[in-house]
């Protein structure tokens, strides 16, 4: 399959500043990158909804792919070391995927299923700024391995 960069998030991105910003580290990005909204049902339990949720999103995921789930139990990683996933994912011409997930977390099983989880600190962000986060970040990752100056160490 080659490598790319997949984003499957639970929940849209609403129209915002969330979504112009978004948009503005989308546009830099220059690595192959897709994104997929997926929703659960309305009207069924916050468990239920979890689980269904989890089930969307690993029935998404491209074959080969290393799984990264972004959640609050997450190991956090300077921008050095997730340009290093990039550039192993890339090196390995295995797809990217990194997994968002909804108002109450990732179920067991997506958490079981990935091969890494990392977190944004130890603070709990909204989940649209995560989604801002996670672009910055690929972004920032692309240039430090390209040798472009947008990061700075030190």
């Amino acid at each position: 399959m080659g490598f790319c960069i997949h984003i499957l998030a639970v929940g849209r991105l609403r129209r915002g500043p969330f979504t112009e910003l978004a948009a503005v580290y989308r546009d830099r990005i220059r690595v192959p990158l897709e994104t997929l909204e997926i929703e659960a049902r309305k009207g069924i339990s916050d468990a239920a909804r979890t689980a269904e949720e989890g089930r969307l999103l690993l029935q998404a995921l491209p074959p080969g792919a290393l799984v990264v789930a972004l959640d609050e139990r997450g190991k956090s990683l300077n921008s050095m070391d997730f340009a290093t996933l990039v550039a192993t994912s890339r090196d390995a011409a295995r797809p990217l995927v990194f997994l968002l997930g909804g108002a109450d977390g990732h179920s067991a099983e997506v958490r079981a299923r990935a091969d890494l989880m990392i977190a944004f600190g130890q603070a709990t962000w909204p989940h649209q700024l995560a989604r801002v986060m996670l672009l910055e970040q690929i972004y920032r990752a692309e240039t430090i391995l390209s040798g472009h100056p947008y990061h700075r160490e030190g």
